[in-house]
C-alpha cells in the first residue's frame, strides 16, 4: 500500500468543499459546463424531436486508441440498460458512434459534422482534452451538449461553453496535487519532468511542479516535448544531466518511446523512481518491452477502479476488454444525459444542460437509470450516484466529488490498483 503525505491526510480530514484528463451508427441506448450560466444564451432554444440521440466521438484511432474500447463499452452498457428499462421519453435512445482520432488529424471535426447533421442531441467525447478543445465551439454553438468521460484539462472549468459542456473526470488540478504529493511522500526531494507540450501535458506538469515545490522538493529539470518528435534522446539527456531522484512522465502513447530512451541512457526504473499519469498508464503499450522494465513504476488515474460486478457487465458487451479506464465515467455520462432528458421531458441539447446539474445532486439518491427514472415519473427530485462516484456537478459542469486512483506496475509491465483516495473540491482551490 502507498502512504500519502501528511498534507493530503490533513486535506482529507478537513473535508473542505470538492476535489478533485466502434464504428458505424446504431440504435441502442448510449455520453463540464464552463463558466457561463447553465442556461445557454447564444445557443438557440429548441424543442427536441422526441427521440434522444447520443453521438460518440471517442478514440478508435490515434494515440489514445487504447481508451476507446472501455469508453465505448461503458456507453453501450448504459444504453442497453436504459432501453431495456423503456428508453427515454417512451422511445429507445438512438446512438451514433464516430472516431475522434487525435490532434494530428482532423477526424474529430469531421465526426462532429456527421453527428450534427444526424441531429445528435448530446455528444460523448472526446477523450483527449486537446481534441475536445478543438471541437467544443462547433458542438455547443449548435445547441448540443458535449460530455466527456475523460477530459481533465483545467481550461474547461472556465471555457465559454454556452452552459453545455460537462465531464465526469475531475480537473488536472487534483491529479497534479495527488501525484506531486505522492512523489515527495516517496522520499524524493528532486525530480525531473518529461511532459508532452499541449494543454493536458503542460497543465498537469504545472500542477505537479507547484505541489512538489510547495512540499519542499526541487524540480531539477522540466522538458515540455513535441509528442510527434521522432527522437527523444535530447529531451532525456537534459533530465540525465540533472540526475533527479524521481522522473515524472506525462504524455500519451509516445511515452513508450520516451521509456525506451530512458532505458538506453541508463535512467532505468530500478535506479530512479518513475511516475506516470492517466494518459500513459497503459496495460498494453509496454508489454513488448523486457519484463521488469516498469516494475515498481507508480501512476495516477482519475476515478476509482471499476468494480468487479461492473467489469462483468462490461465484458458481456465487449468480451475482449482488458482495460477499464474511464468505462465507469462513460457509463455515467450516458446515464446522466438520459436522466436529464427524462427530468426535463425534452431531448433537445439546450434543455439537457440545466437538467444535468439538477439530476446529479440535491434530491433522493438513486444509482441506476430505472430506479432514477421511476422516481422522476413519481414527481421526485433525484440525486444520481454513479459507478464512477457521486458526480454532483457544480455550475461549471465539473464533478464536485472525485476519486484519484494510485497504481503500481509489476514485473509483467502491467499495473494493479494500489490505493484510491477521495477528495473534496476545496482541496484543489488555488
Amino acid at each position: 500500500m502507498i502512504r500519502i503525505s501528511r498534507a493530503l491526510a490533513v486535506a482529507t480530514a478537513a473535508s473542505l468543499a470538492l476535489a478533485a484528463c466502434s464504428t458505424g451508427g446504431t440504435t441502442a441506448g448510449t455520453g463540464a459546463t464552463g463558466s457561463t450560466s447553465a442556461n445557454p444564451s447564444s445557443a438557440a432554444a429548441a424543442k427536441g424531436d422526441g427521440t434522444l440521440t447520443i453521438g460518440t466521438v471517442l478514440p478508435q484511432t490515434g494515440n489514445l486508441a487504447y481508451l476507446g474500447p472501455p469508453e465505448f463499452a461503458g456507453v453501450d452498457l448504459a444504453l442497453k440498460e436504459i432501453n431495456e428499462a423503456g428508453g427515454v421519453l417512451g422511445k429507445p435512445v438512438a446512438k451514433i458512434d464516430t472516431d475522434s482520432g487525435d490532434t494530428t488529424t482532423n477526424i474529430a471535426s469531421q465526426s462532429v459534422d456527421k453527428l450534427l447533421s444526424q441531429k445528435a442531441d448530446a455528444i460523448i467525447g472526446a477523450a483527449s482534452s486537446s481534441v475536445s478543445e478543438s471541437i467544443i465551439d462547433k458542438i455547443t454553438r449548435a445547441g448540443v451538449v458535449q460530455f466527456s468521460p475523460a477530459n481533465t484539462s483545467d481550461k474547461f472549468t472556465t471555457i465559454n461553453d454556452q452552459g453545455l459542456y460537462f465531464r465526469t473526470a475531475p480537473p488536472d488540478k487534483l491529479q497534479g496535487r495527488v501525484l506531486g504529493d505522492l512523489v515527495v511522500a516517496d522520499g524524493n526531494d528532486t525530480l525531473g519532468i518529461l511532459a508532452m507540450q499541449d494543454s493536458y501535458g503542460s497543465g498537469l506538469a504545472d500542477q505537479v511542479t507547484k505541489t512538489a515545490e510547495a512540499a519542499g522538493a526541487t524540480v531539477a529539470e522540466r522538458v515540455d516535448y513535441d509528442p510527434k518528435a521522432a527522437d527523444f534522446s535530447a529531451d532525456v539527456a537534459k533530465i540525465k544531466v540533472k540526475n533527479p531522484k524521481a522522473i515524472v512522465l506525462i504524455g500519451f502513447e509516445e511515452t513508450a518511446k520516451v521509456v525506451q530512451e530512458l532505458v538506453k541512457q541508463g535512467l532505468t526504473a530500478d535506479k530512479y523512481k518513475w511516475y506516470m499519469v492517466d494518459g500513459n498508464m497503459s496495460n498494453s503499450n509496454y508489454l513488448k518491452m523486457p519484463k521488469g522494465t516498469l516494475a515498481g513504476v507508480k501512476g495516477t488515474i482519475p476515478g476509482a477502479a471499476a468494480p468487479e460486478a461492473f467489469q462483468k457487465r462490461l465484458l458481456a458487451i465487449d468480451p475482449k476488454l482488458t482495460n477499464y479506464t474511464y468505462a465507469a465515467e462513460s457509463y455515467d455520462a450516458a446515464t446522466l444525459i438520459a436522466l436529464a432528458a427524462e427530468a426535463g421531458k425534452d431531448d433537445a441539447g439546450t434543455a439537457l444542460g440545466p437538467k444535468l446539474i439538477e439530476v446529479s445532486k440535491g434530491g433522493e439518491k438513486c444509482q441506476d437509470f430505472k430506479s432514477c427514472a421511476d422516481l422522476l415519473k413519481a414527481g421526485k427530485d433525484i440525486d444520481y450516484d454513479g459507478v464512477s462516484g457521486p458526480v454532483d456537478f457544480d455550475d461549471a459542469g465539473d464533478p464536485t466529488v472525485a476519486t484519484i486512483g494510485v497504481y503500481q506496475y509489476g514485473k509483467d509491465n502491467k499495473y494493479d490498483a494500489a490505493k484510491a483516495i477521495e477528495y473534496r473540491k476545496g482541496n484543489i482551490a488555488g
